[in-house]
């Protein structure tokens, strides 16, 4: 079958069925850097191949993330607004900064996640985890998204922001409008998403002020407390990074792990061989999010005229980094389309790559060993029930639902 390599990569209702592997596929092999028109604006650079996935992450002088320059997103955020208010009120978050502004962000998050910070956090997490499954019926048909898949990093994000971890509800809420600008079931209206937006910042004005009367060591503290240029951050760049923040610990984590259930109950040999050596843990984790791609794209801006695989990439050109094809890149992953929780070489861009790579990945790879290992001690097989509805999304590889049954060991 022939695929059309004209498909608009940018629209959203291209994910809902399900990731287009067989078109980031065929791009791979004929066209890796190829040009995608856009209705609205002057289109953009599609980058599917693992190798120039990494050569643009590696190198933020000629491709920047800044606001200034468009941002992170296919859309412009410096047009259009960071999660589309428009209005100036929310600032930059750090991920659309590039160096040096970025790098001191990073220096002061960092320590946030640090092992001397985190301590005893996975203790912590793998209590909150037995708790979440004790409440699982097992043999039943469930909806895990609400039961673990969601609270389990949420409720990690409490703790990390030293918040009440009856929140995580209403966290859970807010990233959901946050990151749902195409999808009708999390931006119903526009009234509707002010409203949103309007309780989230008077949640976030109340943190802000806390944190800078009485700061601790959480990440809320560190965000709310540094300096840029000698200067106080201002709440609204507090604002911008907290919804980052709030995007990034939960939406790759709760995705990543859906994903691995619906994956462990397609290969079922998958799953006894982990439950028969836990020691697998260790490279299961990476293949997850690999397998998961739970952020399909990040885009950058060139800076300059440069190349790439022999395309000529002009100064201001959109470069769109398709991280779900390059992790299906079948010149680094050998049996690319295999789930293989043995995988011991396994370079995925899941998190991200370079300067950017997500903060919080080595959590996220925490929380994902520590979930299946206790479901490895009680679910003999899983059985999912019906198809998932997916985000409308070109951002993030979502399942708003996951139908399974956890059959008892």
């Amino acid at each position: 079958m022939s695929l059309d390599l004209s498909t608009d990569l940018r629209d959203p209702g291209l994910y809902e069925a399900g990731v287009p592997w067989d078109l980031f596929a065929a791009l791979r092999r004929e066209d890796p850097v190829h040009w995608n028109p856009e209705a609205d604006s002057t289109g953009f650079w599609a980058l599917t191949r693992h190798a120039e996935i990494v050569e643009v992450s590696r190198n933020p002088g000629l491709f920047s993330s800044a606001y200034e320059n468009g941002g992170h997103r296919i859309f412009n955020e410096n047009e259009v607004g960071v999660i589309g208010a428009g209005d100036g009120a929310i600032g930059m978050a750090f991920i659309s900064r590039d160096p040096p502004s970025h790098t001191q962000y990073r220096r002061h998050v960092m320590p946030a996640v640090s092992p001397a910070r985190l301590g005893d956090i996975e203790a912590r997490i793998r209590e909150r985890a037995l708790k979440l499954i004790d409440a699982i019926p097992l043999g039943e048909a469930i909806d895990l998204v609400p039961l673990l898949s969601a609270p389990l990093p949420l409720l990690t994000l409490c703790e990390l922001l030293g918040i009440a971890p009856e929140m995580w509800q209403r966290l859970y809420h807010w990233t959901n409008a946050f990151v749902g600008e195409d999808d009708p079931d999390f931006r119903q209206s526009p009234e509707a998403m002010a409203q949103t937006l309007e309780e989230f910042v008077a949640f976030a004005a109340e943190l802000f002020a806390a944190r800078r009367e009485s700061p601790t060591s959480d990440i809320a503290s560190l965000l709310a407390n540094m300096e840029l240029g000698g200067e106080p951050v201002p709440f609204r760049d507090f604002l911008g990074n907290l919804i980052l923040v709030l995007v990034g610990a939960n939406e790759t984590t709760r995705n990543s792990l859906s994903h691995s259930v619906r994956a462990f109950s397609e290969n079922p040999d998958q799953w006894q061989a982990l439950r028969a050596d836990r020691g697998l843990l260790k490279t299961a984790a990476p293949e997850m999010v690999r397998w998961a791609s739970p952020v399909l794209h990040m885009r950058r801006t060139a800076t300059a005229d440069t190349e790439l695989a022999g395309k000529t990439i002009r100064k201001g050109d959109k470069v769109v980094l398709w991280y779900a094809s390059g992790n299906r890149d079948e010149t680094v992953f050998d049996g690319a389309d295999r789930f293989d929780i043995a995988r011991a070489k396994n370079p995925h861009v899941g998190f991200g790559f370079g300067q950017h790579v997500c903060v919080g990945s080595r959590l996220a790879e925490m929380q994902l060993r520590v979930a299946f290992d206790i479901l490895a001690d009680r679910v003999a097989s899983f059985q999912v029930t019906a198809p998932s509805r997916r985000f409308r999304s070109n951002f993030l590889n979502g399942l708003k639902n996951l139908d399974v049954v956890l059959n008892p060991a």
